[in-house]
């Protein structure tokens, strides 16, 4: 084949979306999982995971709220968008404001990138947006272990776009290879001077925080009217965006799960099985359907909604008061569910959500 050819084949594979899977270094990228809440109010006080898996809102100093949703938005191949709402404004704006639409990745999933080293890599950046009105925002790299970023401006109109920023290699500072934080991918929403006070260079990777944010920047909260709509993101290695890949709704819960693994609050389930310890201890053993990223921190909603249930001799059940997790690792481990004093000990069974308002449990290894 000559090279003509294989250069028109190529155009062909990009345009018919051919090209093979394991591209996208982004997890979530199409706002399919949401196992948390598929809507959270009032944020923008924090830096946490609200809503869809793998996005968080890191957000400082301001008095601007806003609501995070996974809406229905169908287009360009996607079903769903994560929908921004300003709820709050805050129009006097301090210098060390900030919000941050943003996902986290490990460094063991970038050493391919090559940073720090003379043969860096360019990465490129692409994402659907839209909004009530025109604005711009910026995208930025932040590496995470070197105190390094690089930010491009985009804008947002009424109508979904897709955007495209190819960022240049940074020969300075390697991404440490080991599972924790190393790159943030943020959407700048909402800026003070300590981030905007400088002149913007665009696509140069520095230190100085004042020039983070575009000189154009739009303020997220700006208005009650201001909405931002969100999917398709994707990183990929070269200076080419290349189509979204698409994964299965089964591929991206499994890579959400090594971050975290939620048990949803569903009426009268089985959610933990186990053996009575002693007359106030009911034990469990939890596996999880990955292993997750490091040991996870663990978190149940109201205690109260679950009920341990034994058979046998002595066959009852009894509200749970407490649970807390006993010998947890990345692959599993124990919970340990009190109530009141009257199990027998041996008597095996299992915990059940409530009837009428069942809660939920979560193992949490979030970057």
């Amino acid at each position: 084949m000559t090279k003509a050819a294989e250069l028109a084949k190529m155009g062909e594979v990009l345009d018919n979306s051919q090209i093979g899977g394991r591209r996208n270094l982004v997890i979530n990228g199409a706002m399919q999982v949401s196992q948390r809440s598929t809507s959270a109010t009032g944020v923008g006080g924090d830096i946490d995971y609200h809503s869809l898996d793998r996005f968080l809102i890191e957000a400082g100093h301001t008095a601007g709220r806003l609501t995070f949703a996974q809406v229905a938005d169908v287009h360009d191949g996607f079903s769903y968008a994560t929908k921004l709402t300003c709820t709050t404004a805050d129009t006097s704006i301090g210098a060390d404001e900030y919000t941050i639409f943003s996902t986290r990745l490990e460094g063991q999933d970038l050493q391919h990138l090559k940073k720090g080293t003379s043969d860096a890599e360019k990465v490129t950046v692409s994402f659907y947006v839209k909004g009530n009105a025109s604005a711009t925002y910026t995208v930025e790299l932040r590496d995470n272990d070197n105190g390094r970023f690089n930010s491009q401006e985009f804008p947002v109109t009424t109508d979904w776009v897709r955007i495209t920023r190819t960022f240049t290699g940074d020969t300075t500072g390697s991404f440490d290879n080991d599972n924790a934080l190393s790159l943030k991918l943020n959407f700048w929403l909402h800026a003070g001077s300590a981030y905007t006070g400088g002149t913007h260079v665009s696509n140069t990777w520095g230190t100085t925080s004042n020039q983070r944010v575009g000189d154009n920047q739009t303020s997220f909260f700006d208005s009650t009217d201001r909405t931002f709509f969100i999917t398709g993101v994707q990183l990929e290695l070269g200076e080419q965006a290349t189509p979204f890949e698409h994964r299965s709704f089964a591929e991206e819960l499994a890579l959400c799960q090594r971050y975290l693994y939620n048990i949803p609050p569903t009426s009268v389930q089985y959610v933990l099985h186990g053996w009575s310890h002693d007359s106030d201890t009911f034990i469990t053993i939890k596996e999880f359907p990955t292993t997750m990223r490091a040991t996870p921190t663990f978190e149940v909603g109201d205690v109260t909604q679950f009920t341990v249930y034994t058979s046998g001799a002595g066959t009852a059940s009894r509200a749970a008061s407490s649970m807390a997790n006993n010998g947890m690792g990345p692959s599993g481990g124990g919970v340990n569910v009190q109530t009141a004093a009257n199990q027998t000990a041996g008597f095996s069974g299992g915990v059940y959500n409530s009837v009428s308002s069942p809660s939920y449990i979560r193992f949490d290894a979030e970057l």
